[in-house]
């Protein structure tokens, strides 16, 4: 049965313009869809949260379109528009034609070690923008991980995304997918870059091997074994993976954080040096637990992803692709041309000068090639990721020196290892000259700048100046920090961060100030007593007709009474247009009952005058208000009775 027959939202139009054609995928919190952007013509998938959670995860989907927005990058897939259509909360994201990593582990088993590094390398490239950008993903899995028909790998759902250094307080709630969460998400609720690199490591060993690396009966015992249990290396279940491959998982799923590599892109370092030590042989080992032993190309998503669109690496720290770059460029045997087909010439004959002039030509020649292809000359070795002492050896080996030894900043080669050599690895150069190397400081780091005090933008600019971003801003009531200063940074002044990394700043609202309730009061009263408390005055332009206040009496005020606002807060005032008039219908001559009627479903209260003569009278002999007439409604009409 076609469930999506079933969907309410299939073929409808939302907000105005997007066409629903059909339904992706259902999770817990929304469903996605197929959509038609009918504004720009293009097709998108539409992120739909379900109305029953909209007031509680409205929250999450802001975050979610505003996180993205600030991650332009190739592998992360765009957000592009949030909006609201009566009940529903969508996001407008970008649509990939493809499939999941985790229907490509359920249709495939294990992948070749190739195809896991392939799809793991845009992964990491996604996430280390991210977390230069100061966000934690906090909830990657298999599922979250988009794999194109045309190969490309983009990571999605950013939902639960937070900001580096935010303390989450679960209060019995983890958050994320149990398989994936770090030891210390499950402790404290903490999340900074780390937690992401574990996830990492879990999703490559699932990929190696076919299987999560903890299972039980209930995803307490899975917690348990993520606290108490290391993840055992893959070669455990596949025997003659490369120890490069079991290198790389125990780094990443380390159980105490300051072990892991610290954030995705040092990570994504430690992936590309492994792999270049990676024989053609050990990256095409076939696992046993593989559903599909052999593998052809054009059905194998996961085989067929381009190297060329995954994301530009930041720098070269895979030695082989310099090296296999420079043999473009490496010196050829020289092959003389045939000679041309004789063809008999009028005119003089060649003496034998021309000939032995040819001859020592061809001399000359072999000994060029041979003096260039000979001793003389020796290629430079790969030195890229190696340590000083590592590459002074490779070079000595080589016949060659080592030359000047210069210092540069890298976030993706760790500190005291070569960044790049001069002449580049597979150079041809004269034996025992020299080759000068760059070593890496490790990433750039700078200190947060004292900004308590500051003006928010001169706090931003501040930053900037410092080779920091602005991050989130939130505001508190304060009493000695005047409104729009700074009142404190995270990190705290004087922390020493890498360059580039999110500082989140506290800006003072100013001293509370308690907000009168001038409901019913005259605009000039109401506007006099604001304004000694030290709040600005806005009047709506629309007023509303009230029984309880006359014609121009205040009959509301946004921010509410009793609340506190902040010194310079406005308050806006919405003034009354007086009671509604209603014309009285006239009920003289009527009976009592018909009187009441008429006067009550007219909006008026009535009240009954008797006096001695009508005590047992039942006909409406005068009333207050003549009918026809006008009277506020709900006001009360007195009929007298004989």
């Amino acid at each position: 049965m076609d469930t999506t027959l079933q969907d309410p939202l299939v073929g409808q139009l939302l907000d105005g313009r997007y066409r629903i054609d059909a339904r992706i995928a259902v999770g817990g919190m929304a469903t996605v869809y197929r959509a038609v952007d009918t504004r720009l013509d293009r097709v998108l998938a539409l992120k739909v949260m379900h109305p029953s959670l909209a007031v509680d995860g409205f929250e999450r989907f802001i975050r979610e379109a505003k996180s993205v927005a600030r991650l332009a990058h190739p592998n992360v897939v765009q957000v592009f528009d949030q909006g609201t259509d009566g009940s529903y909360v969508y996001l407008a994201m970008e649509y990939v034609a493809g499939c999941t990593l985790r229907d490509v582990l359920r249709e495939r088993g294990a992948l070749q070690p190739r195809a896991a590094l392939d799809i793991l390398e845009p992964v990491l490239a996604a996430l280390g923008a991210a977390h230069r950008a100061g966000f934690v993903h906090r909830d990657m899995k298999p599922e979250n991980v988009l794999i194109g028909d045309d190969g490309r790998v983009k990571v999605a759902d950013f939902g639960l995304v937070r900001a580096v250094d935010t303390v989450t307080n679960t209060t019995g709630t983890v958050l994320g997918t149990v398989s994936y969460l770090a030891p210390e998400q499950i402790e404290n609720g903490t999340a900074d870059p780390r937690v992401d690199v574990y996830a990492c490591g879990v999703m490559l060993y699932e990929m190696l091997t076919g299987d999560k690396p903890h299972d039980g009966d209930s995803p307490a015992v899975i917690l348990y074994k993520h606290l108490h249990e290391d993840v055992p290396p893959p070669s455990a279940a596949v025997p003659g993976l490369a120890y490069e491959l079991d290198e790389m998982v125990a780094s990443a799923t380390a159980r105490t954080p300051e072990i892991r590599p610290h954030d995705a892109v040092a990570l994504l370092a430690q992936v590309r040096d492994g792999r270049s030590r990676l024989s053609a042989d050990q990256l095409d080992v076939v696992p046993p637990q593989a559903l599909t032993a052999e593998h052809d190309n054009a059905d194998d998503r996961t085989s067929v992803i381009p190297r060329a669109l995954t994301t530009p690496r930041p720098l070269p720290v895979n030695e082989d692709d310099e090296a296999g770059e420079a043999v473009l460029h490496r010196t050829s045997r020289f092959q003389s041309p045939p000679p041309p087909p004789s063809r008999r010439r009028s005119g003089p004959r060649r003496g034998p000068m021309a000939i032995v002039v040819a001859v020592l030509l061809v001399l000359g020649l072999g000994a060029g090639v041979w003096y260039i292809n000979s001793g003389q000359f020796t290629e430079v070795p790969p030195l890229l990721s190696k340590t000083q002492a590592q590459a002074e050896d490779r070079l000595r080996d080589a016949g060659l020196e080592l030359g000047t030894v210069k210092h540069a900043y890298s976030d993706t080669v760790e500190r005291g290892q070569v960044i790049s050599s001069d002449p580049k690895a597979g150079t041809r150069i004269r034996g025992n000259d020299a080759v000068s190397i760059t070593l890496s400081d490790g990433p750039e780091t700078v200190r947060v700048p004292a900004l308590e005090g500051r003006t928010l933008d001169k706090a931003r600019a501040q930053l900037k100046q410092d080779g920091l971003e602005p991050g989130m801003v939130t505001r508190e009531f304060s009493e000695d920090v005047p409104r729009g200063s700074v009142i404190s940074a995270r990190p705290a002044d004087g922390t020493q961060v890498r360059a580039g990394t999110a500082v989140a700043l506290v800006v003072s609202k100013g001293s509370p100030v308690d907000i009168p309730d001038i409901t019913g009061d005259d605009l000039a009263d109401a506007r006099a007593e604001l304004q000694d408390a030290g709040l600005k005055v806005k009047i709506a332009t629309e007023r509303v007709t009230s029984s309880e206040f006359d014609k121009g009496q205040v009959a509301k005020q946004s921010p509410n009474p009793g609340g506190q606002a902040a010194e310079g807060d406005t308050v806006t005032l919405t003034l009354s247009k007086g009671p509604e008039m209603v014309e009285v219908p006239d009920v003289v001559g009527d009976s009592v009952d018909d009187a009441r009627q008429a006067l009550e479903g007219a909006g008026f209260q009535v009240d009954e005058d008797r006096g001695l003569l009508g005590l047992f009278g039942d006909t409406v002999e005068d009333q207050s208000v003549k009918g026809g007439e006008t009277a506020p409604k709900g006001s009360t009409i007195t009929i007298r009775i004989r």
